[in-house]
C-alpha cells in the first residue's frame, strides 16, 4: 500500500521537476503548447495500454504543469 502512495507522488514530482527545469530554458509559447498537446495525447494512449496504464500520471501531470507555466507566462506578458 505504501508503494502505491509513493508511486502517485513520484508521478507528480518527476514531471514537475522536469517542467521546472524547462521553464528556465526560455521556450516559446508554441513549444509549451506542443508539449501540452503531446502530454494529453500520450495520456489517452497510455490509458489503453496494459503495462503503461500504471504510469499515466507522468504525461498528464506534465501537461497540467506545462499549462500552468503557460498561463503564468501569458499573465506576465499582458
Amino acid at each position: 500500500m505504501l508503494q502505491r502512495a509513493l508511486g502517485s507522488g513520484w508521478g507528480v514530482l518527476l514531471p514537475g521537476i522536469v517542467i521546472a527545469g524547462l521553464a528556465f530554458t526560455d521556450l516559446s509559447l508554441d513549444a509549451w503548447k506542443a508539449m501540452i498537446v503531446l502530454g494529453l495525447l500520450l495520456t489517452s494512449l497510455m490509458l489503453y495500454h496494459k503495462r503503461l496504464r500504471h504510469f499515466v500520471l507522468l504525461p498528464s501531470c506534465a501537461a497540467l504543469i506545462g499549462g500552468i507555466v503557460l498561463v503564468v507566462m501569458n499573465w506576465n506578458q499582458g
